[in-house]
């Protein structure tokens, strides 16, 4: 039996073998120009293992976020608030290639069409398992929503911690970033704004 599967769980990754093949034998220059044997016991099988990881973490190009949630929109006349927290975030800076992880919520408000609710962290993991930043990535799901779903308002806030703060420049360890959006009714009305971040525990004060 596949041992993913006795834990009750399937694990499916899919990788193009040329990718994978193309970018293993970059990094086994990058090892050999870091002073290390890509030949020894350890390493030998580290290109590859890179080079997958790197596929999988940056699956998000081969996704269209929009066509997510085209997949399950439905018609509802609903006009409340809709929120998903802390949905779990991970991927690369562009800048050093060092992860940041966290959480991101996402609300919106629907205007006669709503999104099966799994849609929305799928959205979120399509942005985030790219070469990123923070700030850019916010505004990509938020716009991204407003314009599949044309709601009467989105609001998104991440927050994250960024290891190229922490392994390296500045060292500060448990600093947090923290990224807002917002658009129609969370930019228009204050108090929508508030309930929205009361809900999320949230203070952008």
């Amino acid at each position: 039996m596949n041992d993913n599967l006795q834990h009750g769980y399937e694990k499916i990754e899919r990788y193009n073998s040329q990718t994978t093949e193309q970018l293993a034998s970059h990094y086994r220059e990058i090892l050999k120009l870091l002073g290390e044997d890509p030949q020894r016991e350890g390493l030998l099988k580290t290109p590859e293992r890179v080079a997958k990881a790197m596929e999988f973490f940056t699956h998000g190009y081969d996704t269209n976020p929009a066509e997510i949630l085209r997949s399950a929109m439905f018609k509802e006349d609903y006009k409340q608030m809709v929120i998903v927290k802390d949905i779990e975030i991970y991927s690369l800076c562009e800048h050093h290639m060092v992860p940041f992880f966290g959480k991101a919520h996402v609300a919106y408000i629907p205007n006669g069409t709503i999104v099966g609710l799994s849609k929305i962290p799928r959205v979120v993991d399509c942005f985030a398992r790219r070469l990123q930043v923070q700030e850019r990535m916010t505004r990509e799901i938020l716009t991204c929503i407003h314009n599949t779903l044309n709601p009467l308002g989105v609001a998104v806030v991440i927050e994250a911690r960024h290891l190229c703060m922490s392994m390296r420049g500045v060292q500060k360890q448990n600093s947090i970033t923290t990224t807002s959006d917002f658009i129609g009714a969370f930019k228009k009305d204050e108090k929508t704004r508030a309930e929205f971040l009361r809900l999320i525990g949230v203070n952008l004060v």
